[in-house]
C-alpha cells in the first residue's frame, strides 16, 4: 500500500527535538561567517562524538550513506570481492558494496531481534570474503562477540554501521566502538540529528587520514591545489549541520532516556497485542537493554499488518514500513544479484512490520492517542 506523507499526518512518526543550543550555535555560525566545512563546530563535533564513542578519530561527512561509501573504499574493498551483511537493511551498504564493484553477501534475520542472525554468517564466508558489514537494526544490537571471532579467524574486516544507535551499548561497550570502521547517520529521525549528516569512527590513524581524503575529492597534502592523482568525493559536512549536531550531543544522555520511557510505555500499553498473534520489540538480550530508535511491530500477516496501518493512517498517525530485504530489491535483481535467494525471516519482517510514532519530540498525549487508536480498532 502506499503510505501517506509525513506532513499530511496529526501525529508524524518522527518529530525530532530542538531545545537545546541549537539556534545559538547555528546563529553563531551565520553571524562569524561560518558556514562551511571549514568552520569550528565541524573539529568540534568530530572530536566530542568520537570522543563518546571511545573512539580515536571522528571524520563528519555529509550523511550515512557517504560513511559507508567511505568506509569500504578505505578498507579496500573492491571489484571481486564479497561482503558479507544482512538481507534485512536499508538500502545504503549493499549499494556502497556493489558501486565498488563488489559483491554483496546476504545473511537472514534473527527472529527475536532482527538483527543479522550471527549463527547463519560463516556458512557465508569464502575465499574472497573481504568484510562484514554489521547493521544494527532498530534499537538491539547485534550479537558482536561472534562477529569479532569469526573475524579473527578468518582475517576479515568489520564495518560496523551504528547508524540508529548514537548511545547504545553492547556489553557496557559503546556501540560504534567495534571493528575496523564504524559508520553513523544524522538524518532529522535518528538519536541525534544534524539534519542531514553522517561520520566516521577508527581507531586507526592511517585509516583515518585516509578517509579524510577521500572524503575531500582526494586533494593531496601539501601538493598543487588542484592536482589530482585519484577519485574521492564531495562528501564534506558543513559548519551549520554540525553546529546543529554539536548542540544534540549535548543532550543525548536525556534524549536516551526519552526514547526508552517511550518504549517502556509502549511496551506496557500494547502488550496485548501479543495474545492477537502480534510480535513486539524485545526488550532486552543478555548484552544490551533496548534503546527503542522506533517502536516495531509486526503483525500475524500482510493483510492485518495492512488493516491496522490503514486505521491508523485514517486517523492521521503516521506509520512506516520496516525495510525491503536487499535479495528482493528490483534493482539489484534487474543486476543479477541475489537470484533465487530466500530469506524467510527476513520476508516475514519486511511484508508484515511497521513502526509508530516514537520520534524525540512526541508528546505523551500523542503517544496516549497512538495506544487509543489501537485499542479501539481491536475493540
Amino acid at each position: 500500500m502506499l503510505y501517506p506523507k509525513e506532513n499530511l499526518m496529526v501525529i508524524p512518526v518522527n518529530t525530532p527535538l530542538l531545545a537545546g543550543n541549537e539556534l545559538k550555535y547555528l546563529t553563531e555560525c551565520v553571524t562569524t561567517g561560518w558556514i562551511s566545512s571549514d568552520g569550528p563546530f565541524v573539529a568540534k563535533f568530530e572530536q566530542e562524538f568520537s570522543k563518546y564513542c571511545h573512539r580515536n578519530f571522528g571524520i563528519a561527512v555529509s550523511n550515512g550513506s557517504a560513511a559507508l561509501d567511505i568506509a569500504l573504499k578505505a578498507l579496500e574493498i573492491q571489484a571481486g570481492d564479497e561482503v558479507i551483511m544482512p538481507t534485512f537493511t536499508i538500502i545504503s551498504p549493499a549499494q556502497s558494496v556493489t558501486a565498488l564493484g563488489a559483491t554483496p553477501v546476504l545473511v537472514d534475520s534473527d527472529p527475536h531481534t532482527w538483527n543479522m542472525d550471527v549463527k547463519l554468517v560463516e556458512a557465508k564466508i569464502t575465499s574472497r570474503t573481504k568484510a562484514i558489514v554489521v547493521v544494527h537494526i532498530y534499537g538491539i544490537p547485534v550479537d558482536m562477540d561472534p562477529i569479532i571471532a569469526l573475524a579473527k579467524k578468518y582475517k576479515l574486516k568489520i564495518i560496523e554501521d551504528a547508524a540508529q544507535l548514537h548511545g547504545q551499548t553492547y556489553k557496557g561497550k559503546s556501540c560504534g566502538s567495534f571493528g575496523d570502521i564504524s559508520t553513523f547517520s544524522f538524518y532529522a529521525n535518528k538519536n541525534i540529528t544534524s539534519g542531514e549528516g553522517g561520520m566516521v569512527l577508527t581507531d586507526d590513524k592511517a585509516l583515518a587520514e585516509r578517509c579524510r581524503k577521500l572524503r575531500n575529492l582526494c586533494f593531496e597534502p601539501n601538493q598543487p591545489r588542484f592536482v589530482h592523482h585519484e577519485i574521492g568525493w564531495n562528501y564534506r559536512i558543513s559548519n551549520l549541520q554540525a553546529a546543529l549536531a554539536v548542540a544534540q550531543l549535548e543532550q543525548i544522555e536525556h534524549f536516551l532516556t526519552i526514547k526508552r520511557s517511550m518504549g517502556n510505555f509502549y511496551q506496557q500499553k500494547l502488550a496485548f497485542l501479543k495474545e492477537k498473534g502480534y510480535q513486539l520489540p524485545v526488550i532486552q538480550t543478555d548484552a544490551s537493554q533496548n534503546l527503542y530508535w522506533v517502536f516495531g511491530i509486526v503483525a500475524p500477516s500482510e493483510t492485518e499488518k495492512e488493516a491496522l496501518v490503514k486505521h491508523l493512517n485514517e486517523q492521521k498517525i503516521g506509520t512506516r514500513p520496516f525495510f525491503w530485504a536487499m535479495h528482493e530489491q528490483p534493482v539489484f535483481l534487474k543486476k543479477g544479484f541475489f537470484q533465487n535467494e530466500q530469506h524467510p525471516i527476513a520476508e516475514k519482517l519486511a511484508r508484515c512490520g511497521f513502526y509508530i510514532p516514537s520520534g524525540l519530540g512526541t508528546s505523551q498525549e500523542q503517544l496516549e492517542k497512538v495506544v487509543y487508536q489501537i485499542e479501539k480498532y481491536f475493540a
